[in-house]
């Protein structure tokens, strides 16, 4: 569903998904200001770039926006020891259905990732046709690349919905089996 982010109810739903192709419009000072109070309060925004741009197009035209919510937080990569990417499967990467960057960038608030932005159509790679058929390749690493871009989209959302509660618990199993 859409959502407008000057309309009040932004907080009913804890994630919202921006993906585009091509330049976007620049968001109004309400858009802009609910968007920072959603993400101030608790709210993830995955931004997923659908045009495989990189400093121009989407790329450009988000990158500006989100300086713009979030003016204290550049978005940096998220590092690889960050528990988004241990949040569910262990992963050193991120798929999708195009690979401009192997690695995610996010904009931190009190160090939480309050966004996270994918260059590599991770939307692309879980879009399908209405037989159920994938929608479109996955180039150049094929059907990996989309598994892979799952497992980020699961990793995505348990840490969207549970934020850091698995950065000790995820490895677990592994330390008790090492200990018996």
């Amino acid at each position: 569903a859409q959502v407008r982010l000057d309309r009040p109810g932004l907080h009913r739903t804890p994630w919202l998904y921006l993906a585009g192709a091509g330049p976007m419009p620049a968001f109004t000072d309400a858009e802009r200001n609910g968007l920072r109070r959603f993400l101030q309060y608790g709210g993830f925004l995955l931004v997923d770039s659908a045009d495989a741009s990189d400093g121009a197009g989407f790329d450009a035209s988000v990158r500006k926006e989100l300086a713009k919510v979030l003016p204290a937080s550049p978005l940096a990569p998220i590092a690889r020891e960050h528990v988004l990417w241990k949040s569910f499967y262990l992963l050193d990467r991120q798929g999708g259905r195009v690979l401009v960057k192997p690695w995610m960038e996010g904009q931190l608030l009190d160090g939480r990732v309050a966004v996270a932005y994918s260059q590599n159509d991770l939307g692309g790679a879980w879009a399908r046709t209405e037989l159920g058929d994938w929608e479109y390749p996955c180039t150049p690493g094929g059907e990996a690349q989309r598994e892979t871009a799952i497992r980020t989209g699961v990793n995505l959302a348990m840490y969207a919905l549970c934020t850091d509660y698995k950065d000790d618990a995820v490895h677990l199993p592994f330390i008790l089996r090492r200990r018996s």
